[in-house]
C-alpha cells in the first residue's frame, strides 16, 4: 500500500504545480487593477504607482509568481489587498463553515443514495424504478441555485418552518437543535445532485453484481435475497462507488460556491466571490489553489481507499 501511495504523489504534486501556474497567469488577465481600486477613483498616478510598488505589482510576472509560490510553500499567504486581514485567517474562518456544510451534505447524499439504491434493487418494482429515475433526472437537471431559491420560497416563505439563510446566532455547538435548522436547507440543496448521481451509479453497480455467477450460486444455495443484496453485492459494488464519490465530492465543493451565495452562508465560496468581485489577487489565488489541493487530496484518498478495498488494482504494490 505504501508503494502504491508513493507512485501517486509525484503526479499529485505535478497537478498542483501546473494549477498554480495557470491560476496565477489567468488572474492577471482579469480586467481591473487592484492598486487603482485600492487608491480610489480620484487618486493621482503617483499614488497608484506607490501602491503598486508597495504591493509588489510593479515587478515582473515571473518574480511575482516565485514570490507567491515561496509564500505558499512556507505557509505565508500574505495579507488581503482589499478585504483586509491575513489570508490564512480568512481561509480558516471560511473553511470551517464550508466543511460543516459540505460534510452535512455529503453525509446526507451518501445515506440517501445507499437507502434508495438498495431499496430499488431489493424491491425491484417498475413503479419504484420509474419514480427513482425521474427524481434523479430532475434533481441533476435543475441547477443548485434554482433549487436553493425554491427551497427558500417553500420552507422559509410559504411555510415558514426554517430560516432562509445565515449561520446560527449562538454557533453550532451551543444549540444543536437550532443549528440543524440553519443547516438543513443549504445541506439538502447541495446534497440533491450528488445523491442523484451516486444513486444512479450504485443502482447500476448493484444490478451488475447481481448478474454475476457468484450471486447465482448464492441463490442456488438458498441465501435470502436481502442478505445477497446488502452483504455480497453491496460490498463488491462499493469500491467502484468510491471513485464516483470522490468525483462527486469535488463537484459538491464546486457547487458550494452557489449554495453559499443563495443562503448567505459565509464560507469559502462567498470568500472567493468577494475576492473576484474586488480584484483581490492574493485571496483568489490562495483560495483557488487551495480548492485544487483539496480536490487532488480527495482523489488521492479515493484511489488509496479503492486500492485497499480491491487489491487487484495495486499493480506491483504491497499491502
Amino acid at each position: 500500500m505504501t508503494a502504491h501511495l508513493l507512485r501517486r504523489i509525484p503526479s499529485a504534486l505535478a497537478v498542483l504545480f501546473g494549477a498554480s501556474v495557470l491560476i496565477f497567469l489567468l488572474l492577471r488577465l482579469v480586467p481591473g487593477d487592484p492598486a487603482t481600486i485600492l487608491a480610489g477613483a480620484d487618486a493621482t498616478p503617483e499614488t497608484v504607482a506607490a501602491i503598486r510598488h508597495q504591493l509588489g505589482l510593479d515587478r515582473s510576472i515571473p518574480a511575482q509568481y516565485l514570490s507567491w509560490l515561496r509564500g505558499v510553500v512556507t505557509g505565508d499567504l500574505g495579507r488581503s489587498y482589499l478585504i483586509g486581514g491575513q489570508i490564512s485567517d480568512l481561509i480558516g474562518r471560511g473553511l470551517s463553515n464550508t466543511l460543516i456544510l459540505a460534510g452535512a451534505a455529503l453525509l446526507l447524499a451518501v445515506v440517501v443514495s445507499l437507502a434508495v439504491s438498495v431499496a430499488s434493487v431489493l424491491w425491484d418494482r417498475r413503479w419504484l424504478n420509474v419514480i427513482v429515475a425521474a427524481a434523479n433526472t430532475v434533481t441533476v437537471a435543475i441547477p443548485v441555485f434554482v433549487t436553493g431559491v425554491l427551497l427558500v420560497l417553500v420552507f422559509a416563505v410559504t411555510i415558514p418552518v426554517l430560516p432562509s439563510g445565515g449561520l446560527p446566532p449562538d454557533g453550532f455547538l451551543t444549540r444543536p437543535d437550532i443549528a440543524v435548522q440553519y443547516l438543513l436547507l443549504p445541506a439538502v440543496c447541495l446534497a440533491l445532485p450528488v445523491s442523484a448521481a451516486l444513486t444512479r451509479f450504485l443502482t447500476e453497480a448493484l444490478r451488475t453484481e447481481l448478474a454475476k455467477p457468484y450471486i447465482l450460486t448464492a441463490r442456488a444455495l438458498g441465501v435470502p435475497r436481502r442478505r445477497i443484496v446488502t452483504h455480497d453485492a453491496l460490498r463488491n459494488a462499493l469500491p467502484a462507488m468510491l471513485t464516483t464519490l470522490g468525483i462527486q465530492t469535488g463537484n459538491l465543493l464546486g457547487g458550494a460556491v452557489l449554495v453559499e451565495a443563495a443562503f448567505a452562508w459565509p464560507g469559502i465560496g462567498r470568500l472567493i466571490e468577494e475576492g473576484i468581485n474586488r480584484r483581490d489577487y492574493p485571496v483568489v489565488q490562495a483560495l483557488l489553489l487551495f480548492s485544487v489541493a483539496v480536490f487532488v487530496a480527495i482523489q488521492l484518498f479515493t484511489d488509496i481507499a479503492h486500492a485497499y478495498l480491491d487489491p487487484r488494482i495495486r499493480i506491483g504494490g504491497r499491502a
